[in-house]
């Protein structure tokens, strides 16, 4: 297979790929970005190229998308890094990049080279996830006041509601009534001391 076969076969991937591909070269600036990522953006090539891609990335996560890209590229190692990028319609989305430095053939450093994918999902279903187990936690938490007698329990109103209300009212827990082993024994003989005493 000659070079420039080759070369055109490797641009037709890389260009196609499912992911977000971007390189950058010896001063830091981004020199490429693939189809994919310029779809994403909904930017030209000469809009992202040098430093115009950071235009994308949400002010809340700029410095430290910044910071984790310029001190990996100083000792030459591969990162990885999630920030907020901008689509085309507005919206930001969530994207894990992983950057890796890259040589040419004879061994000198070039850049480097980064793949992207979007997951927002991922990370909604995370931030889903974390404020269930937070509002969960937080429901029962801390010391009940509760009767020793009755057992029933003083509400944030300053009312004693049952325990079964109060749990209810403060959880996902539902109840059903049984009778334990224990008790049972002793209705049965508080229920056979009535019969006998009616006899």
């Amino acid at each position: 297979m000659n070079r420039k076969l080759e070369y055109e076969e490797y641009r037709i991937i890389v260009e196609k790929a499912p992911i977000m591909i971007w390189r950058s070269n010896i001063t830091m600036e981004c020199d490429y970005f693939n189809e994919i990522w310029l779809t994403f953006t909904g930017r030209a090539l000469e809009q992202e190229i040098g430093n115009g891609w950071t235009e994308g990335v949400h002010p809340e996560d700029f410095d430290g998308c910044l910071k984790i890209y310029t001190e990996n590229f100083r000792v030459r190692s591969v990162f990885e890094m999630e920030y907020r990028l901008r689509r085309f319609d507005g919206t930001y989305r969530w994207i894990f990049d992983r950057g890796v430095p890259y040589s040419d053939a004879s061994g000198i450093f070039k850049g480097y080279i980064g793949s992207c994918i979007d997951v927002t999902e991922r990370k909604e279903a995370q931030e889903a996830l974390r404020l269930a187990q937070e509002t969960e936690i937080g429901q029962l938490r801390g010391i009940l006041p509760i009767c020793s007698y009755c057992k029933k329990i003083r509400n944030d109103h300053d009312y004693w509601e049952q325990l079964e209300s109060y749990i209810s009212n403060h959880s996902e827990a539902l109840f059903s009534h049984g009778i334990c082993p224990d008790c049972a024994e002793k209705v049965k003989d508080q229920i056979n001391k009535l019969k006998a005493d009616r006899k």
